[in-house]
C-alpha cells in the first residue's frame, strides 16, 4: 500500500480521486490534497470521503507518510512542484505534459534518476482496452509490417465549455502540448520510438472569444500556435503524420489509423481507455469492428500510478515511466522547434516500447 498525495484540485482532480478511492484502493491510499484555492479542496475533501487538507505544498511534501506526489496542477506549474516534490524525496506522478519545454524534462528525468526516484505520468490512456488491443494486432502481424500512421485532434478550442480556458493560449498551452500527449503516446506504444521529425505550426487567430462561464464574453490573447502538423520518422522506419489544431470548427477524420502491409488499423480516441477498432484486410474489402482484449475500458485514469505502485511494491513493469513521457515531450517541442528553424529535428531520446499489458 502507497499513500499519495495530491497537490491540485481542479477539473481532472475528480476522476483521478474516484478511481484512487475505488478503482485503486487495493494498493493506493490518499494521504491528502492541496489546493490553492480552499473551496476546491474543500468540496473534493468533502466529495471523496479525504480526511487530510494540507496547509500548502511544503506541509505536504514535509509528511513523512507520504510515498509519491500526484501533481494535478497547470501545465505551466508541473516543473517546479515536481522538483519540489522530488528534492522531498518523493515519487513523482504527473498530469501531462512531463515539462513545457525540452530542458524542464530533461532537468527532471537528471534529477530523478539522481535521487533514485521515479517520476511517470499522464498519459495512461495507452494502457486500456482499446489502445492494448490495437497493440496485439500489430505485434501479432495482423496488418502485416506497419508503413505508417495519422493522427488527427481537430477542434475548435476549450473556450466554450473549460471555466478557465486562458492559461490553454499561453507558453505551455496549445493544442499540441494540451491534446498532444494521447496522441504522440499512443503512436509511440504502438509503434515505437520516434526518430527524426520536421513541421509547421501557426496562430491562426490573435485573440479569442470566451464562451463559458464564468468568464463568458472576455477576450482573450494568443501566445502560442494553435494549429500544428508534424512528420515523423520512427526508429522502425515507418512514417507518420500528426494534426492538432484548435481552429477547425468540423472534421470528418480518424483520430488515429495505423497503415500496414496487409490492412488498416482505425485506433480508438487515444483520449479514452476503450471506444471501437476497426480493421480492413483485402480478404474482406471492409472495415470490421474487433472485439476488446484486455481489461480497462471505462476512465481508468490514475492506472499509470496503480502500475507505478505495482512496481516499487512488486518489480512489476513501469510504462508510463518518465522516460517515455520525456520522449513524448520532446517530439511534441520538436515540432515547434522544427517549423520556427524549417529543419527536420532528430531526436536525443528513444526509449523502448513499454510493456503491454496482461491480457485478460
Amino acid at each position: 500500500m502507497k499513500r499519495i498525495g495530491i497537490i491540485g484540485c481542479g477539473n481532472i482532480s475528480g476522476t483521478y480521486l474516484k478511481n484512487l478511492t475505488e478503482l485503486f484502493s487495493d494498493r493506493i491510499e490518499i494521504a491528502g490534497i492541496c489546493d490553492l484555492i480552499p473551496e476546491k479542496e474543500q468540496s473534493r475533501a468533502k466529495q471523496y470521503g479525504i480526511s487530510k487538507i494540507y496547509e500548502d505544498c511544503n506541509e505536504l511534501f514535509a509528511d513523512p507518510t507520504v510515498d509519491i506526489v500526484m501533481n494535478l496542477t497547470r501545465p505551466i506549474e508541473h516543473f517546479n512542484i515536481s522538483v519540489a516534490a522530488l528534492n522531498s524525496g518523493k515519487h513523482v506522478y504527473t498530469e501531462k505534459p512531463l515539462g513545457v519545454s525540452f530542458d524542464e524534462g530533461m532537468k527532471l528525468r537528471n534529477l530523478a534518476k539522481s535521487k533514485k526516484l521515479l517520476i511517470g505520468g499522464a498519459p495512461d490512456t495507452f494502457l486500456g482496452a482499446g489502445l492494448q488491443t490495437c497493440r496485439k494486432l500489430i505485434d501479432d502481424g495482423h496488418i502485416g509490417d506497419v508503413i505508417g500512421a495519422s493522427a488527427f485532434m481537430t477542434g475548435r478550442g476549450p473556450e466554450s465549455w473549460h471555466p478557465d480556458p486562458e492559461f490553454f493560449y499561453k507558453f505551455g498551452g496549445g493544442p499540441m502540448l494540451d491534446m498532444g500527449p494521447y496522441y504522440i503516446t499512443a503512436l509511440i506504444s504502438l509503434l515505437g520510438a520516434v526518430k527524426c521529425i520536421t513541421g509547421a505550426a501557426r496562430a491562426s487567430f490573435p485573440t479569442r472569444l470566451i464562451t463559458s462561464q464564468p468568464k463568458d464574453g472576455t477576450i482573450m490573447q494568443v501566445d502560442v500556435p494553435t494549429h500544428y502538423t508534424g512528420i515523423m520518422e520512427f526508429v522502425t522506419g515507418a512514417i507518420g503524420t500528426i494534426t492538432t489544431s484548435f481552429d477547425i470548427h468540423a472534421a470528418e477524420l480518424p483520430r488515429i489509423e495505423i497503415y500496414g502491409s496487409d490492412g488498416t488499423i482505425n485506433v480508438p480516441d487515444p483520449n479514452y481507455f476503450g471506444g471501437p477498432i476497426r480493421v480492413w484486410k483485402p480478404d474482406c474489402g471492409s472495415f470490421v469492428e474487433v472485439p476488446l482484449q484486455f481489461k480497462y475500458e471505462e476512465n481508468s485514469r490514475g492506472l499509470g500510478l496503480y502500475d507505478m505502485v505495482c512496481h516499487i511494491e512488486d518489480g512489476a513493469p513501469f510504462r508510463a515511466s518518465g522516460d517515455l513521457l520525456f520522449h513524448a515531450l520532446e517530439v511534441m517541442t520538436g515540432f515547434e522547434r522544427a517549423y520556427k528553424n524549417r529543419a527536420f529535428v532528430d531526436m536525443t531520446t528513444a526509449p523502448n516500447r513499454p510493456e503491454a499489458m496482461v491480457q485478460v
